[in-house]
């Protein structure tokens, strides 16, 4: 399926949040532009304070954004209600946190957590649900065991199924590898992976690491309260599995960079080349079309290769 034929699950445009405390206001996102398709499993980086868990908390009905536009699924979540909302949490979206103990009872075992959360939502047919999705995560020969007995990306596991419990139509996951060494982080990725391919159901997950990019086909970059630029997949996962001794691999080249220029016409330059070039602060740049590029020149670098600096 083309991605033209694949609707947008989730569209944000020029989102605004605003955090008001007495005197003080905070500006977590400044117009913010982000689509993702259905059937996506995609990251959005950046570093603390960028704006990326706002976002996430957002998309997920835990937090209003102050202006834009914010669809998911169909849905408006500016003109949603607050039963609306409780509604929407319970029956779209499904949450992942870096730190599972808002997710798990540490008294019950894996099977016995899964069924709890699905008995406060009033499903039937709890047992059987809570046993194939303990399969679908892997766990079934330790459904008896409590949390104490499991390892931290065992419990990561059980609280990826109760995040699946309501066959959410989104997947969030806040920092889902935060918490566990780098073996456990790809296992856990794989199994996004593994979820995303078999449900056909759409991931976005938020993290700072940076290394994640290698397990998903899009990442979006976000500084500043803005989305600054994308890393699109030159050749799909798939691919990428049978050729593991490629050169691109190797060099870490997976993924091309691509600049994100907003509906009013602001770009980000990345900040690594700004740095590189000690252009810090409020630099000025020239900008010029040649043929078909758009070129930026630094009158501060041409004057310092003028005075011979």
């Amino acid at each position: 399926m083309s991605n033209e034929e694949v609707k947008d699950v989730i569209s944000c445009e020029n989102l605004i949040k605003i955090y008001k405390t007495f005197d003080i206001e905070v500006v977590a996102l400044q117009g913010l532009d982000l689509s993702v398709k259905e059937g996506e499993l995609m990251a959005i980086i950046g570093n603390s304070g960028s704006g990326k868990s706002t976002l996430l908390n957002m998309i997920g009905g835990l937090d209003k954004a102050t202006a834009g536009k914010l669809i998911v699924d169909g849905k408006d979540l500016f003109k949603l209600n607050d039963i609306d909302i409780m509604k929407y949490k319970r029956d779209t979206v499904g949450f992942v946190w870096q730190n599972n103990a808002r997710n798990l009872l540490p008294y019950l075992t894996a099977l016995e957590n899964i069924e709890q959360v699905m008995n406060m939502k009033g499903y039937a047919k709890r047992r059987t649900r809570a046993l194939e999705l303990l399969e679908m995560v892997g766990l079934t020969h330790r459904r008896n065991n409590k949390l104490i007995e499991l390892s931290g990306g065992e419990q990561q596991r059980v609280a990826i199924a109760i995040a699946l419990s309501n066959n959410p139509r989104v997947l969030l996951a806040d920092e889902p590898t935060g918490s566990v060494d780098t073996k456990t982080s790809t296992e856990i990725l794989d199994l996004f992976r593994e979820l995303n391919r078999s449900l056909n159901l759409t991931i976005v997950i938020v993290t700072h690491d940076r290394q994640i990019a290698q397990k998903v086909d899009r990442v979006v970059a976000i500084r500043d309260g803005r989305t600054s630029s994308e890393y699109i997949r030159k050749i799909s996962y798939a691919e990428e599995l049978a050729h593991l001794n490629s050169i691109a691999e190797a060099a870490g080249e997976s993924h091309e960079e691509l600049a994100v220029v907003d509906r009013h016409g602001r770009v980000q330059i990345p900040e690594e080349y700004l740095n590189r070039l000690g252009l810090k602060g409020a630099a000025k740049l020239k900008v010029e079309l040649e043929d078909e590029k758009i070129v930026f020149y630094s009158s501060e670098l041409q004057r310092r290769k003028d005075d011979g600096a």
